[in-house]
């Protein structure tokens, strides 16, 4: 592949050249199960060496917190009193509710991805403080009732119960005239506030470049949460495995409807989208349906997300142990979550319109995960900065390569 498709100095000869390491045939089979202790074979520079092996130790610290934080949370959550009234638990999804998902990858997975089917009413309000409030435009808050209806036919009367995460949510700058370039950004697990996004994804400087900007809020974050939520995201994976499944093709639903209102009320043709972490997979995913996009640039995406859960630790050691008393594998985890895996579909945009951030100290979405995309979407531009899931080192570079990225795509003037 040519060398000018990694623009990113701590990315060698020797990675670009490399075998690929996304299997043929179901990805979810012939991965290799201990993918989770795969090595990520990076050769760097005394320098980087450095700096990325002291911002791995940061991640490593705070995926163990997180581990232990999910296992003690969404397990419980997961649980619910049986149906008699009798003392004891059951668990909120049956083998029944989850043969339906595990099942899905055998017939046609992207029914999870059916277009909105309503439009949807958009209320636009003054937001409560915004950070960013341009002098030269508008910034609202917008919200409306996800198009949204379960695929699960068991998931629906609990879906009807979650009145916050049914209320979609977002924020919007927006110049004042119709029909300009917009750029969706999806945040992070846990990572939900619009000041902390506002400031990451430097919104300010790409609606200065002239494009509106829209931070899309993810299921069960933020205002979204239950009233039972012990934090944001808390429900996004504390209402079951399968459940999982229904709330990513939530957002792309979601995502789906919020381009048809822009192209419908605003005017928008030109939409593109980046997302974080889970706002990656987020990102990676709407690629593989949403055919209007412009481009898709996740940034330390996680693309199998049971193989994540699995290199967590205590978390992975619980997993483990649960799979083998059940007499299950990882594979059978991995199929499970497969039909919102953006590993199992093709992407609809072109190879040319899609971009990758790769953090190679990224000890929460290791860099495997992103080199496994890149190889999924045909080795397309990626970049690699030496840094954590959380400190992104030399994100000047890499924001100035999606800024040249959006521009040779005319998405930017």
């Amino acid at each position: 592949m040519p060398r000018s498709s990694i623009v990113s100095r701590i990315a060698h000869e020797t990675f670009a050249h490399s075998p690929s390491i996304m299997p043929s045939g179901p990805w979810w089979e012939n991965l290799e199960s201990n993918f989770a202790q795969r090595p990520e074979g990076f050769e760097l520079s005394p320098r980087d060496w450095i700096r990325v092996n002291a911002t791995a130790l940061t991640d490593l610290a705070i995926r163990t917190t997180g581990a232990s934080l999910l296992g003690m949370t969404a397990l419980p959550a997961s649980l619910l009193p049986l149906p008699d009234g009798r003392f004891g638990l059951r668990a909120s999804e049956s083998p029944e509710d989850l043969r339906l998902y595990y099942d899905l990858v055998d017939e046609d997975p992207k029914v999870l991805f059916a277009p909105p089917s309503r439009k949807i009413d958009v209320t636009c309000y003054p937001p409560r403080s915004p950070h960013f409030a341009p002098e030269n435009g508008l910034c609202e808050g917008i919200k409306f009732e996800t198009p949204y209806r379960p695929y699960n036919p068991n998931y629906r009367k609990r879906f009807q119960k979650q009145r916050n995460s049914r209320i979609a949510r977002a924020r919007h700058w927006r110049h004042g005239d119709d029909g300009r370039s917009t750029l969706i950004a999806v945040h992070g697990f846990m990572a939900d506030p619009y000041w902390i996004n506002e400031r990451f994804f430097t919104l300010q400087s790409y609606y200065e470049m002239g494009c509106d900007v829209l931070l899309y809020t993810l299921p069960h974050h933020g205002r979204r949460q239950e009233p039972w939520s012990l934090y944001s995201g808390h429900g996004f994976f504390g209402c079951g495995l399968g459940a999982i499944n229904e709330h990513m093709a939530q957002a792309i639903c979601e995502l789906r409807a919020l381009v048809d209102w822009l192209e419908e009320e605003r005017g928008v043709t030109r939409v593109g989208i980046t997302g974080i972490s889970l706002g990656g997979w987020t990102a990676a995913l709407l690629a593989s349906v949403e055919p209007r996009l412009q481009f898709s640039i996740p940034n330390v995406p996680v693309v199998s997300p049971f193989d994540l859960i699995v290199e967590w630790q205590p978390t992975g050691l619980a997993i483990r142990l649960g799979l083998t008393l059940l007499g299950r594998s990882i594979k059978d985890g991995r199929r499970l979550l497969a039909p919102t895996t953006p590993l199992t579909h093709r992407p609809v945009i072109e190879k040319e319109r899609l971009m990758i951030i790769g953090g190679v100290g990224d000890r929460i979405a290791p860099p495997k995960h992103s080199r496994l995309l890149w190889d999924h979407w045909d080795r397309c531009r990626i970049h690699w900065f030496p840094g954590n899931h959380m400190l992104h080192l030399d994100r000047g570079e890499y924001l100035e390569q999606m800024v040249r990225f959006m521009r040779e795509l005319e998405f930017l003037d």
